[in-house]
């Protein structure tokens, strides 16, 4: 199983791992990608500060975030799953799990990224700012750069495996499956229950969507289960004791679109 994840628009600081490797992190294809990215962003950020709070689409209060991005060669590095934090990566509990589902966590979690493209969670990576709808003066859209750079690797990442495609629409334009891939992958909408008068309503509420998410990334890893297919996940999470309601594609090479009810966190 492959699981795409956002990251978060909130990081960890303070990390003192040595200095960021890029051509040491997953996925070495978009080495390059990465790097092309990274040194602009550091150009820009260590030049003129208006500029770059401007392109970064930064708030005064967050002007802080520009050195920070001019460091990123030098600055500590933290595992990135220590790096992302907020409701959804607080809800999957990277560092309460046991040794076996930790494994498998390393293993099967992809985090997208507007710097990195995609990092898996032990890749160790700088604290920074730069979200996917950036459009940096050089490289243009991120999206657009990923797109390009993507092509190749993340088919190669998902070869033969379910993808649990649980990205933000920002990240998703990084990379959409196709083919065979789309067929073996599942996106999933979470939806608040609330019966008003005498009737179920339904809603998609931000935190619910964030904590659940996290929660059912948290609980596949602990039970160690590893659905072949959306289907087979749609199963598996029922166990799980979720209330799953899944819809097949409608066309050939279309994705599973399934819909996880929750009243409570």
């Amino acid at each position: 199983m492959l699981v795409l994840l956002p990251p978060s628009e909130g990081k960890a600081t303070g990390g003192t791992g040595p200095a960021l490797e890029v051509g040491g992190l997953s996925l070495p294809a978009l080495t390059e990608a990465r790097e092309a990215v990274l040194a602009e962003l550091v150009e820009l950020c260590a030049g003129d500060e208006e500029k770059a709070a401007e392109v970064l689409g930064l708030s005064p209060g967050l002007r802080g975030e520009v050195a920070k991005n001019a460091a990123l060669r030098t600055s500590g590095t933290r595992p990135a799953g220590e790096i992302y934090t907020g409701v959804l990566y607080d809800a999957l509990g990277l560092a309460t799990l046991d040794a076996a589902a930790r494994r498998r966590a390393e293993e099967s979690l992809l985090v997208f990224s507007g710097l990195w493209g995609a990092v898996r969670v032990g890749d160790a990576i700088p604290s920074y700012r730069c979200s996917m709808g950036v459009k940096l003066p050089g490289l243009g859209a991120l999206g657009a750069h990923w797109r390009r750079a993507m092509a190749g690797p993340l088919p190669e990442a998902a070869d033969g495996r379910l993808v649990l495609d649980l990205r933000s629409a920002a990240y998703a334009t990084a990379w959409k499956p196709k083919g065979g891939v789309a067929e073996r992958t599942a996106t999933v909408r979470v939806l608040q229950s609330r019966i008003v008068d005498g009737v179920e309503k339904r809603s998609v509420v931000s935190h619910f969507n964030k904590a659940t998410k996290g929660r059912l990334v948290r609980e596949l890893l602990t039970a160690g289960v590893s659905p072949s297919g959306p289907s087979e996940l749609v199963g598996a999470l029922r166990d799980l004791g979720y209330v799953v309601e899944g819809s097949a594609p409608r066309v050939k090479g279309g994705a599973w679109a399934l819909d996880v009810v929750v009243t409570e966190l």
